[in-house]
């Protein structure tokens, strides 16, 4: 009897694991929708950048990434690197910005061989709405 009170935790790892792993491929075969503007959130403070990607010609940019690098704190030791990519419409947004920040932002987008950049001043202008045009990288 003690034998079978040792096997039933191990049984229920065992059917958790199975459930998992079963539930596992269901998850990662949603769809996703490609006009859905990704967010994150660096959860500093109340300010928010919204960015439109495009390229010379004003189309918007799909999967273009936008990074970002944030320190914070007291003389700044805290660092925190944000990168989100943008959807179809070439659209993405930061959350929770600090909106006193020491140092400005700025924000670097790229996609294949092309960048652009973006800087903002929370304290200036807390919800900043921005439009990165990318273009090829110059050879130096």
């Amino acid at each position: 009897m003690l034998r079978i009170t040792c096997r039933q935790p191990l049984l229920r790892i065992v059917f958790a694991i199975a459930a998992f792993t079963v539930a596992l491929p269901a998850v990662a075969a949603l769809p996703v929708d490609s006009k859905t503007v990704a967010v994150v959130d660096a959860g500093l403070g109340p300010c928010t950048a919204d960015f439109t990607v495009t390229d010379d010609a004003s189309v918007p940019v799909y999967a273009a990434n936008i990074r970002v690098h944030i320190t914070y704190g007291f003389m700044n030791l805290h660092k925190f690197d944000l990168q989100v990519g943008t959807n179809a419409d070439g659209k993405a947004r930061f959350e929770g910005l600090p909106d006193g920040p020491k140092q400005s932002l700025f924000f670097r987008s790229s996609e294949g061989g092309r960048e652009g950049s973006a800087f903002d001043d929370p304290a200036k202008t807390c919800k900043a709405q921005f439009t990165i045009v990318l273009r090829k990288k110059s050879q130096e």
